[in-house]
């Protein structure tokens, strides 16, 4: 009899975590693509020049670890795109990001965009993928 009751009581707690809001709010267990960065990455300056050494790198770097998702002209029509479950955007078209929120995304990931800091262990890498990036959002 103890058991019944302690699953009924665990039952209705996790229905109460994973039962939408009754306000308005977005849910975050529901609204998982939506993704933001902290506030705090937002104000993170770039501390890589934007020139031709760092652009090159963040090319080569990008053609190896980003295009198969996000394209060869960050459209996100690359080979592997149909295959996610997130939608993988256009970077033209996608809200503004400043440097640091890029550089937070790359770093960390999130559901089908995976965290790049073993991949890349050196942050001045994923800030030249994040320079070239940013020239993609001009073409």
């Amino acid at each position: 009899m103890k058991l019944v009751l302690v699953s009924a009581i665990l039952a209705s707690i996790s229905f109460a975590f994973v039962s939408p809001d009754s306000s308005n709010k977005s849910n975050p267990l529901q609204d998982k693509k939506k993704w933001v960065a902290p506030e705090s990455s937002k104000k993170v300056k770039n501390p890589v020049a934007c020139d031709s050494e760092s652009l090159s790198s963040g090319k080569e770097l990008y053609n190896k670890h980003c295009k198969s998702c996000h394209g060869a002209t960050g459209k996100g029509d690359g080979p592997k795109a149909a295959e996610l479950e997130t939608e993988t955007g256009d970077f033209k078209k996608m809200a503004p990001h400043t440097d640091g929120e890029l550089f937070y995304k790359i770093k960390e990931g999130k559901d089908d965009m995976p965290s790049f800091k073993k991949k890349i262990s050196d942050d001045e890498e994923i800030w030249n993928i994040v320079n070239y990036m940013n020239t993609l959002k001009k073409k």
